[in-house]
This record gives C-alpha cells, sequence and structure tokens, in this order.
C-alpha cells in the first residue's frame, strides 16, 4: 500500500522577493505554486498511489480568486479518473478561506469535519485515517488530544494541522507534543503547518513533509511531499517527492583570501556554479549571494553593494542564462584589521578612527548626524522607506548602530586609497 502525505501548498500564494526586479522569471513567480501542485498529482498518478492525503493550508487565506478552487478541482478530477481518493484536512489559512465554506469539492475529495474528529476506514486497504479540520484560524487548543482510540487490526493515521509545540516558528496553533503523538496508538501522523520536512520515529512515525513549493528566501532548498510505503501494517519507506519547479537558496561566500573586488566576483562566481551542478536542470534556482568574511577587500566593497550586484547578474547570465536569478547580494565583510594597526600610525587616518568611535556615543554629533540625514530619508522614493534598514533607526534618533557599522568599512576604504 502506498500513499502521498503533503501539505501546505498555499495554491497561488505569491511569491515574493524578485518581482520588482527586470530579469525575474514573473510568469513562473506567478504560477510556481500551481505548477507544483500539478507535479504532485503526476506523481501521485505515475505512482499508483491508494490515496492522497493533504494536511491543511491547501489555499492561502483570505484569497478569494475562486479560479484557484477551480484549478484544485480540475487537478482533482485528474485523481479520480486514476481511482486516487483525497482526504483532506483543513488548516488555519483555509479556515478564512471563503473557497473552504463554498466550493463543492470532487465526490473523490473526502473532507475532516471541524467540529470534532473525524474517521474513514479504508477496509480494503486496512486503514483508518483520523482528523480534524480547523473551523476557526485562531484555533490554539489541542485537537489531537480529542482523536479516537486506534482502530485495532488497522493501519492508524493521524491527520493534525499542527505547530507541534516547541518544533516551529509558525504560530502556535492546535499545539500537542511529540510524546503525546507517539501514545496515541497510530502508526503514522502526517502533520502540515510546518515548512520544513521533519520526521521522528518511535512508536509512531511522525512526518511534517514541509511545503510544497519555496515562496521566498527563508523558504529555501527542496520542496514537495513524501511517499509512504506500508507493508504488513509496517512502515517499509518513506521518501521524498521533489516537486518544486522554482528553488531558493540563502549562498554564504567567504571571500576572506579575497585582496580587489574583482576577486570578490571570481569567486562569487564559482560558488554560484555549485549551485548550478547541485540544481536539477528542469529548476531554476533563485540565489541571494551573502558575501562574508574578514578581507583585504572590505574597503573596497564598502557602498558599492549596487556595482557588486550589477556584475553578479552579468555573472549568472553568462553562467547559467534563464537558470539563476540573483535575488540580492548582500555584504558583510569586515576589515583585516581590528583597527590596532591604524592607531599604531599615529597619523590623520589613526585620529579619524578615534573620532569615529568616540562619536558613537557622542549625543551632539549623534543628533546633528540625524538633522543631515532626515532632509535625505524625507525625500527618499517610496520604495526606499522599507528597503533601506537604517531609515527607521534615522527617523527615531537611534544611530549608534549606523555609526558602528559604518565606520569600519570607511576607515578601510580610505585607507585603501591612499
Amino acid at each position: 500500500m502506498k500513499f502521498i502525505h503533503a501539505a501546505d501548498i498555499h495554491l497561488d500564494s505569491p511569491l515574493t522577493g524578485l518581482s520588482a526586479y527586470p530579469d525575474a522569471p514573473v510568469e513562473m513567480l506567478r504560477t510556481a505554486t500551481r505548477d507544483a501542485f500539478t507535479k504532485l498529482v503526476s506523481e501521485a498518478v505515475e505512482q499508483q498511489v491508494d490515496f492522497m492525503v493533504i494536511a491543511g493550508d491547501l489555499y492561502d487565506g483570505t484569497w478569494k480568486d475562486h479560479n484557484t478552487g477551480i484549478y484544485f478541482c480540475k487537478e482533482m478530477g485528474r485523481l479520480k479518473r486514476a481511482g486516487i481518493p483525497v482526504y483532506l484536512l483543513f488548516g488555519n489559512h483555509d479556515a478564512e478561506s471563503e473557497m473552504t465554506k463554498k466550493l463543492q469539492l470532487p465526490d473523490n475529495v473526502f473532507t475532516f469535519d471541524a467540529r470534532k474528529p473525524t474517521t474513514f476506514q479504508l477496509e480494503g486497504l486496512k486503514v483508518a485515517l483520523h482528523g480534524r479540520s480547523f473551523k476557526d484560524k485562531e484555533t490554539v487548543e489541542n485537537l489531537a488530544s480529542g482523536y479516537p482510540a486506534p482502530v485495532p487490526g488497522l493501519f492508524n493515521i493521524g491527520v493534525l494541522h499542527t505547530a507541534l509545540e516547541g518544533s516551529s516558528a509558525h504560530a502556535n496553533y492546535a499545539p500537542c507534543s511529540l510524546e503525546e503523538l507517539h501514545a496515541k496508538g497510530y502508526q503514522y501522523w502526517a502533520l502540515g503547518h510546518v515548512h520544513e520536512h521533519q520526521i521522528w520515529q518511535g512508536a509512531a512515525t511522525v512526518v511534517f513533509p514541509g511545503n510544497l513549493q519555496g515562496r521566498h528566501i527563508r523558504e529555501t532548498g527542496p520542496r514537495g511531499a513524501v511517499l509512504v510505503t506500508v507493508e504488513d501494517a509496517e512502515i517499509a519507506g518513506i521518501a521524498r517527492l521533489f516537486v518544486d519547479v522554482l528553488r531558493w537558496y540563502s549562498l554564504d561566500v567567504d571571500v576572506a583570501g579575497c585582496n580587489a573586488l574583482a576577486e570578490v566576483v571570481v569567486a562569487i562566481g564559482q560558488a554560484l556554479e555549485v549551485v548550478l551542478a547541485d540544481t536539477p536542470a528542469t529548476i531554476p534556482a533563485v540565489i541571494r549571494v551573502n558575501v562574508i568574511g574578514k578581507t583585504q577587500a572590505h574597503g573596497e566593497l564598502f557602498g558599492l553593494e549596487g556595482q557588486l550586484r550589477a556584475e553578479v547578474l552579468a555573472l549568472a547570465a553568462a553562467i547559467g542564462a534563464e537558470r539563476i536569478w540573483i535575488e540580492k547580494v548582500k555584504v558583510n565583510t569586515a576589515a583585516v584589521d581590528d583597527g590596532a594597526v591604524l592607531r599604531a600610525r599615529a597619523d590623520a587616518l589613526a585620529d579619524l578612527q578615534d573620532l569615529f568611535e568616540a562619536a558613537e556615543t557622542d549625543p551632539d554629533f549623534l543628533k546633528g548626524l540625524q538633522e543631515e540625514l532626515l532632509g535625505l530619508v524625507n525625500k527618499a522614493p517610496l520604495e526606499l522607506q522599507t528597503a533601506v534598514p537604517y531609515f527607521k533607526d534615522i527617523r527615531s534618533g537611534d544611530l549608534m548602530g549606523l555609526v558602528q557599522d559604518v565606520r569600519p568599512g570607511l576607515v578601510a576604504h580610505l585607507a585603501q586609497a591612499e
């Protein structure tokens, strides 16, 4: 017996972080969650699974375009023609969706009740599925505690949308403990809500499949569902099914050995080549490049994030046109010299270093700096108001962090320019 366990599909949820860039794959960003789900349905048909479980968040909250629901019904029709039933549990995002309340689903889709736990028994497969959907988005009660006892002689699957206490940075919906799930007597727990793949073995096998498609830079790496194989009422295998159509990466490039901007660009190019080699040819990679390390190039990089990004964009186009998009280039390098060498020079640059350090705690200097910068901040275009992290500090007058961050790069830049 084989079944697919998926969760957190978030159909038609927008992918964020690239749409503002002129080279962004706009059409792919728009349709990625649908395309990933279509791939999942194709996998189910090809694998000839006995059923599919969706453990919550099929839809994406208050999204009201009924074309999303129509698309889902079409895909369920493909599964119906293949003889594959679907057991659908509604999560917190589904609870606030208009489509959850109004859309009539095909008769091969069985939904778990939100008022009390529901049990579906598949006698031919000797399987029982237990689950309870969310009635309200803010469901913070322990739903698992009310699930029924396992059905004797059957392979029992608990379907639950939960934060699972202590395992997630997500909102703490339907919390319960891992120990509680193991103690329930089920053989498998099909969980949803946490977007990272996780698995625990014990008295029961407890699985978060992760979400189907990464939607932003905080959801990096391969994404998909799991294929579970059961033999003689025991789990024989759990295989990940990667169905994402666009993959996010956060790439740290250590440039400690680089002495100039040109060498930094070469190091980034080599790192991009590695990512491209490790990514299937059919899946474009969206990459945030984090330039790190204590480097002699720190001074030259100071204030040149725009130029560096242009260099990296050109690299990406040359290395993997249509296969790599750069989400962002962030420079987080540090100067090799910690300031002691500069102080020992006893020259104007050493004096400037001392002046900067004193300025960090000089209220008059910080107030004057705020007055100067506010004029620039208030004239900045709207798109910069939230994009530049220091704008909020400038408005509040909390400029110590800004001065601390700028000082090493500026001093290194001036030292390098001598």
